[in-house]
């Protein structure tokens, strides 16, 4: 269960650093389709730091919404590093947000755009700048999803860490 075990603890920590930080978060999710927001709303006070997301499960909401670029999508398909940073600074913006998190990839039971299943990539956008990270996990369709959401919060948390404090 997502909410269980390490991702809801990761979660407390998540929004604990960024209501001290005085930092807004806001997420873009494919793969995960909200389990990343909904891990944070689930943290009494996340109100506080959590703007929004948006659930991108398809490349027009990608394009449409985020402002992935299309012609991105169609040269590499939805699965790649480059959108996973595209998704995260479009939600960065959308939601006025100090750090965008992003997660793309193949849960299965499928290849999917010429990637294995397990294949993820998560998209961080701060002011420090936007990066991405692949990950290759293994198991069923929800827990390469949960092990993804798990991810994007320690990467949110890194990023939070690397942000500091708001002057």
């Amino acid at each position: 269960m997502i909410s269980g075990g390490g991702t809801a603890e990761t979660a407390t920590t998540v929004v604990g650093t960024a209501i001290r930080s005085g930092l807004t978060v806001a997420t873009a999710e494919s793969l995960t389709a909200g389990l990343v927001a909904a891990a944070l709303a689930n943290t009494p006070g996340a109100s506080a730091m959590l703007q929004g997301g948006v659930v991108a499960y398809q490349n027009s909401v990608k394009a449409g919404i985020l402002g992935v670029p299309e012609e991105l999508l169609a040269a590499v398909g939805s699965v790649d590093g480059g959108v996973a940073e595209a998704m995260a600074d479009g939600a960065r913006r959308a939601c006025a947000a100090d750090i965008g998190i992003s997660t793309t990839g193949v849960a299965g039971p499928e290849p999917h755009d010429g990637k294995g299943v397990g294949t993820v990539f998560i998209g961080v956008a701060s002011p420090q700048g936007v990066g991405s990270f692949e990950y290759s996990f293994d198991g069923d369709r929800q827990s390469i999803r949960e092990q993804a959401c798990e991810a994007a919060l320690a990467r949110l948390l890194a990023a939070l860490s690397d942000v500091g404090y708001r002057s």
